[in-house]
């Protein structure tokens, strides 16, 4: 079956039958385990009573976010005081059911709570223990607190993108944090790794995934650059070309692209030009070459740039919002985006970016309520309904829900 026509109604997730306890905060682990879910596994998330911090980042509706639904839709929710004896015990107790658990805590929380893998171990020795934290579980930045503009300013990531962006000293304020949603997929990945290991060992193990070593991972040129004498160069950049009503992006990719590109520009005589003829000309004297194709593109509207660009398979975009980016046909085509439902009514999240003609990949049509799931799994660790009954307070409302 292709994947173009398979239907994924009749389709199983990969992970299905899986086990996830969750107690992941914020983005990176809730992250990992939100793919987990989209591909089938049971992903329990634990939280306090009062719900963690996303459940307030906007929008909010009806006490209800989307953020936070974003990061957590088709998970079963409990409510347990892991600083509570009763609490740990139901956790070790639902640990014996389950194959992954997933937690980013600073380094030495769950020890503190014998909910450590070494601790856990023993009880579940098939349990795949993955841990994110800032710097890692050992050494000298251990214990530091993190967060993901901390982790880019530490990790040589925003000082290298300062150096593309010419005539600035000052680093970019961050917006968007991309060591939450890279360490995320590393640990994603590392897990799958982990689990296909199991298959052949019996036997799970512990995952330590670092923030700082993700981010990184992202410098693949300047971590050569930075153990070597290399001479400078003028590196081509690519950013954006003015047109009269916007801005594009165009790059160039290969040989056959540049020809097509001086096609396009009106100059076919720059093909041989000793300023622009090898790549390695082209480096040297790329500010010039951007200069001959922006006096081409200041004359052209945004959509006849493009429609100029996409006849001769110059890869290119207009620059788009995200609201326009969600528009693009394309989208829509690769059924990429899921209507969830929640306390709020209704809204829209990103599937996973890949799809498979044997399995099915995408997001639970529905946000579980706080504690919704609690009193159904300390059920099933045993307890009675006289224990069930004696979780104090908001735990207790949540589970008799």
């Amino acid at each position: 079956m292709t994947i173009a026509g398979n239907d994924q109604r009749n389709l199983t997730g990969s992970f299905a039958g899986l086990r996830v306890l969750d107690f992941s905060t914020t983005i990176a682990g809730p992250h990992c385990t939100r793919m987990l879910a989209d591909m089938g596994a049971e992903v329990i998330k634990i939280e306090t009573e009062e719900g963690e911090t996303m459940r307030t980042r906007p929008p909010v509706r009806n006490n209800c976010s989307t953020a936070f639904g974003q990061l957590n839709v088709g998970k079963n929710s409990i409510v347990l005081d892991l600083k509570s004896p009763k609490g740990v015990e139901a956790v070790r107790r639902l640990v014996a059911t389950a194959d992954v658990l997933m937690e980013n805590f600073r380094p030495g929380v769950m020890r503190r709570l014998k909910l450590d893998y070494t601790s856990l171990h023993a009880l579940n020795p098939k349990l795949v223990y993955c841990s994110i934290s800032g710097y890692g579980q050992t050494g000298p930045s251990a214990e530091l607190p993190a967060y993901a503009p901390v982790i880019h300013a530490a990790s040589g990531y925003e000082m290298a993108h300062l150096a593309y962006q010419p005539g600035r000293s000052r680093p970019d304020y961050c917006g968007i944090y991309h060591a939450d949603v890279l360490t995320g997929v590393y640990a994603f990945g590392a897990i799958s790794a982990a689990l296909y290991q199991r298959a052949a060992t019996g036997q799970g193990q512990h995952i330590d995934v670092s923030m700082l070593e993700s981010m990184l991972s992202l410098t693949l040129n300047e971590l050569q650059w930075s153990q070597f004498e290399v001479k400078p160069t003028q590196r081509p950049m690519f950013g954006p070309i003015e047109t009269t009503d916007g801005y594009v992006m165009m790059a160039i990719a290969s040989e056959k692209t540049f020809q097509s590109l001086m096609q396009v520009i009106g100059h076919p005589e720059w093909v041989s030009d000793p300023r622009f003829a090898r790549y390695s000309d082209r480096r040297d004297n790329w500010v010039g070459l951007m200069e001959g194709v922006e006096a081409w593109s200041r004359t052209v509207t945004t959509a006849q740039c493009l429609a100029a660009f996409n006849t001769h398979g110059v890869p290119s975009s207009a620059y788009r919002t995200v609201s326009e980016a969600l528009r693009d046909p394309q989208i829509a085509h690769r059924g990429a985006l899921a209507e969830v439902e929640d306390g709020g009514g209704t809204f829209k999240v990103l599937n996973l970016p890949f799809r498979m003609s044997g399995a099915k990949v995408s997001a639970a049509p529905r946000m579980s309520t706080l504690g919704e799931h609690t009193r159904a799994y300390l059920k099933e660790t045993g307890l009675s309904e006289d224990e069930i009954a004696s979780f104090a307070g908001k735990t207790a409302a949540a589970a008799s829900s």
